[in-house]
């Protein structure tokens, strides 16, 4: 079996695909890139299928080698990187000869970047994902972070793959949202605030949820809710006043207020600012967000084609 051996690390960084649907009902959690679309355009250019299993890299370096000649590529967040020595380019395609050093130092811009390689990483299948849960320990490689000295096993065949480039995902802090289930028990003053100002992102954030600083969002009056399903993206505003968007690692329930959602196709770009930067909200319809799905999936495509008919 081929492996990529992990050298060094200095980086939260764990496997993960488009996590797991379905189960949330039972109490298992999504888990999941927390930038999908960077995912899906890592593998559609190396020829995988989009949701193939990935290493998530959290701003920090990482170093590792291949026990096979390796494609792969970088997504997400830019990264500074080289390939004994010699600079790779986020969202272009190089091979990696065996034994080569791949080293990501640092994302220059960005909070997520996806290690795509051929074949994706054949860690098993758990409950329909290979996506890490880190708060229940299982899925990915070993239920955990990656750490200097793991073996992870290669998948697929070795291929050869020509060098080739695709056009990055932009990065943005203008975030498309739709008004919740609760909106409307939020005060004039509250609604307004959360399309006008500019939120900081907290440094305590994390996979779980994004915490936001800002004006205090105060209710029209005291709400008593039960404990119900939330999902990655939904706004919560517990009693402080500022709000919180669930990521993906989210607990499955929550009994806070939700002011609003944000919609699915820019999910991945609020997870990519970075703390202490400031978050702009839009208002979208459902027509919107329909739309701004539709234009990632044809982006998608245009990778697709690209990958296929690259000589």
């Amino acid at each position: 079996m081929y492996m990529m051996r992990v050298q060094a690390v200095q980086a939260i960084a764990h496997i993960q695909d488009l996590g797991r649907f379905g189960l949330r009902r039972f109490g298992i959690g999504h888990a999941g890139a927390m930038d999908t679309l960077a995912l899906q355009a890592g593998n559609l250019l190396l020829r995988n299928p989009a949701g193939a299993a990935a290493l998530e890299i959290a701003l920090g370096g990482i170093s590792v080698s291949f026990t096979r000649d390796t494609p792969f590529c970088i997504t997400g967040a830019l990264y500074e990187a080289a390939l004994d020595g010699e600079p790779v380019h986020s969202y272009w395609r190089y091979t990696a000869r065996r034994g080569q050093t791949l080293t990501l130092a640092r994302a220059v811009r960005g909070m997520y970047g996806y290690l795509c390689v051929a074949g994706g990483f054949d860690v098993p299948e758990i409950l329909g994902a290979r996506s890490t849960d880190l708060k229940a320990a299982f899925g990915g490689f070993q239920g955990r972070c990656v750490q200097a000295g793991d073996e992870i096993p290669l998948g697929g065949d070795a291929r050869k793959l020509p060098h080739i480039g695709i056009a990055p995902i932009p990065l943005t802090n203008r975030i498309h949202a739709l008004p919740s289930s609760e909106y409307y028990t939020f005060t004039a003053e509250a609604q307004q605030a959360l399309w006008q100002q500019g939120w900081v992102l907290q440094s305590s954030s994390n996979r779980m949820g994004y915490r936001l600083q800002g004006s205090r969002l105060a209710l029209l009056q005291p709400l008593e809710m039960l404990s119900h399903a939330v999902a990655f993206g939904s706004i919560q505003v517990p009693p402080s006043g500022q709000p919180i968007v669930l990521m993906a690692d989210t607990q499955t329930t929550g009994g806070y207020p939700k002011i609003a959602c944000v919609a699915a196709a820019d999910l991945g770009k609020l997870a990519q600012v970075r703390f202490g930067g400031k978050i702009y909200f839009q208002t979208a319809s459902t027509g919107k967000a329909a739309r701004l799905l539709h234009q990632n999936q044809i982006y998608l495509n245009q990778i697709k084609r690209i990958a296929k008919h690259a000589r």
